[in-house]
């Protein structure tokens, strides 16, 4: 079956995080033709999500102000009366450095993510198990185990003390990170395959995404579903949402980007490209006026979702065959560990990174869709990709089943090195647990199709990450 075409009600489905191969794999005992039956509640869990429902003036949800260090480099005249800082010069290259190799999984890597107060970093695989690292260290925290099947999505709450994770055993488990054990019950709703999750703003909303081509929105105390969307006729690869959380994206291998109203569940936007390349992955800007795809066409698209029109276009990396995560950055002259506390507040500008199916990660400036660095080190194909929030650490995920964290050694101003703190050799971080081999039942992180599309060149336009 092509990752993009429709599935056939009488064939059998696999999970859309392997690569495609001319035979279908066997059905798995855990992947039943039954629904299951929602879980009444999550028992002793209210005190993991107190967070959620602290609202502070939700009568009047305003868009929030866009944080200092998303100014773009276009940005103009300071506001009146603000002091006038000294405009510093795009850096056109980046120094991004290998710090650490962290080994562990058993077989590939799907995704990785920094937790959003950066001091963690975790990981899912199609041995069916996660883990957490040390952000800072790269030493094993945690290994989470319970699901039946390989995973190929997480998402960090955002007070970073629950993460969620999406398997082919059709389930969404929550995790205390601080235990590393599963919260009582989990979310079960989806007919197929899990493929992608993210937490609302606050926390108490999970959307997920699944091979049975539907968008759940979860409410995540009582573990029942608040809303199924029938949002797509092929697999749902992907699924996000804005920064104030009144708005989720979602993306499928039937070519279209839909934005949703959280609130009322109405499709309000759906973005189509004229080659109709299959959409892997969906991001919004940090800013949430923009959503990123990336497509099996080998490119990954920014777009305005508002007026309904792709303004930038990406390339310079290979991705035709295999599900490939996206994500937003920020990047400033100098490494943030090279900043003092009586300099100037540093300008910062925004980046988009992408995996690559030859192994390599792509980073490219937002406005100008320069190639500021690639980054090299993992064997076969780099599946998803994340950059903390803190301090500008990007850590990648592959096939060869190890995850690699870099970050910047140095000034790097038009292609020039200014010197720096040398970065640790790199460090091969083992897991000490055992090394009994697992068996994974289900795909788990390995996604695939073939199609060839021709791009074609979106017209140039500055794009500015800061609210207007």
């Amino acid at each position: 079956m092509s990752y993009a075409s429709t599935p056939d009600p009488h064939q059998g489905r696999r999970s859309p995080k392997r690569k495609r191969s001319e035979s279908l794999d066997p059905p798995s005992a855990y992947h039943s033709a039954a629904s299951t039956p929602y879980p009444p509640g999550l028992d002793g869990a209210s005190e993991h999500f107190a967070f959620a429902y602290e609202d502070d003036n939700e009568g009047d949800v305003q868009t929030p102000e866009i944080p200092e260090e998303l100014r773009s480099s276009a940005e103009g005249t300071p506001e009146a009366g603000a002091k006038r800082r000294k405009v510093a010069e795009r850096p056109r290259s980046l120094d991004y450095a290998l710090q650490y190799t962290l080994k562990g999984h058993k077989r590939g890597v799907a995704g990785v993510k920094f937790s959003p107060d950066g001091k963690w970093l975790a990981s899912c695989s199609a041995d069916c198990t996660l883990k957490i690292w040390s952000a800072a260290t790269g030493a094993l925290q945690h290994t989470l185990e319970g699901h039946l099947a390989g995973i190929s999505a997480l998402s960090w709450s955002p007070d970073s003390r629950v993460l969620a994770s999406g398997s082919d055993d059709k389930l969404i488990r929550l995790w205390d990170t601080t235990t590393g054990k599963a919260l009582p019950v989990p979310l079960a709703g989806h007919h197929n395959y899990i493929y992608s999750l993210a937490f609302s703003p606050k926390g108490n909303i999970l959307v997920s995404g699944s091979y049975d081509e539907a968008v759940f929105l979860w409410d995540v105390r009582t573990a029942r579903v608040m809303r199924s969307l029938p949002a797509h006729s092929d697999p749902v690869s992907g699924v996000d949402f804005v920064r104030d959380g009144t708005l989720a994206a979602s993306c499928s291998s039937d070519g279209l980007i839909r934005i949703w109203d959280t609130g009322t569940g109405q499709c309000l936007k759906t973005l189509v490209h004229e080659d109709n390349a299959p959409v892997t992955s969906v991001k919004f800007s940090p800013n949430g006026r923009y959503v990123l795809a990336a497509t099996l066409d080998s490119s990954v698209r920014l777009w305005n979702y508002v007026e309904g029109r792709c303004v930038k276009t990406y390339q310079g990396h290979k991705n035709e065959k295999f599900s490939i995560g996206i994500c937003f950055g920020t990047y400033g002259t100098t490494a943030p560990e090279e900043s003092t506390a009586d300099a100037e507040v540093q300008q910062q500008w925004a980046l988009a990174a992408c995996g690559s199916e030859d192994g390599s990660t792509v980073l490219w400036d937002v406005n100008s869709k320069e190639i500021l660095q690639r980054l090299h080190g993992h064997e076969g194909t780099v599946l998803s990709v994340d950059v903390c929030a803190q301090d500008g650490a990007i850590a990648t995920c592959g096939l060869d089943k190890t995850i690699k964290i870099y970050r910047r050694r140095a000034t790097a101003v038009n292609g020039q090195a200014e010197g720096g703190a040398e970065l640790k050799k790199e460090q091969d971080v083992k897991n000490s647990e055992s090394t009994e081999e697992q068996t994974a039942i289900g795909g788990g992180g390995v996604n695939g199709t073939s199609q060839h599309v021709h791009d074609q060149q979106t017209t140039k336009e500055d794009i500015t990450m800061e609210e207007g």
